[in-house]
């Protein structure tokens, strides 16, 4: 793959091509990479046996045709649930089977005690230079950091609120920030504090291109293709 620098500006699929796909499934990620999406982001968790799944939620209620908590099931049972389209629930290892080498990854750890195991994967795959991790626990992203200091991690937030003191303390390189919160001071702020900013979730082309301007790094969009539908 390229490689991208700071300079550049990336397009991340949230949840894959999750405007035209059901969200974190292989169809969404396929059309992710169709549409040209630099990086794809998927969210993981927990199941009952501690297998990597690939689910947003805390529950299975909103993206299958199953019910009930996520950590209550166990991978067997995750992946016999419909997410949408006949999709099934991924297992990370098989996202890193099916597309390492061909996108990079925008890792989001939605529970804690994942921080061993996906760096496990992680280096099994030999990927460590094309993911980032992230997360809105600071705690995880401590862990991840003490653990693997060479990898990119990254502080999710909804208000642009004490983010040299929090990204100091978990040591993430990259901050998202609400879209609804990004202006032209918090880009100049982070580009002194050597934090990579992104925004989320850019789905508006126009508004898209305004940050791209304004300086920012790059969007987390739920439509890969928002800047070829300018």
């Amino acid at each position: 793959m390229s490689e991208k620098t700071a300079d550049d500006f990336i397009i991340i699929a949230h949840r894959g091509a999750s405007e035209y796909e059901p969200e974190n499934t292989f169809s969404s990620f396929d059309k992710a990479i169709e549409l040209g999406a630099d990086m794809m982001e998927f969210d993981v968790r927990l199941s009952l046996d501690n297998k990597l799944v690939v689910v947003h939620d805390p529950r299975v209620n909103r993206t299958t045709d199953g019910k009930g908590k996520v950590r209550d099931k166990t991978a067997r049972e995750l992946l016999a649930l419909d997410a949408g389209g006949g999709n099934k629930i991924p297992l990370v290892e098989e996202i890193f089977k099916r597309y390492a080498g061909k996108i990079k990854f925008v890792i989001e750890l939605k529970d804690y005690n994942t921080e061993e195991p996906i760096l496990e994967l992680i280096e099994q795959y030999g990927i460590i230079d094309d993911v980032y991790i992230v997360s809105f626990s600071k705690r995880i992203l401590k862990k991840i950091k003490i653990l693997e200091p060479d990898i990119t991690t990254g502080l999710i937030k909804v208000l642009p609120t004490n983010i040299a003191k929090d990204c100091k303390y978990c040591g993430a390189d990259v901050i998202a920030v609400l879209r609804y919160f990004i202006n032209k001071k918090l880009v100049e702020k982070t580009r002194k504090d050597n934090l990579l900013l992104f925004a989320w979730t850019v789905n508006d082309p126009v508004q898209c291109v305004q940050f791209r301007k304004m300086g920012i790094v790059g969007v987390v969009t739920n439509k890969p293709d928002v800047l070829k539908l300018v």
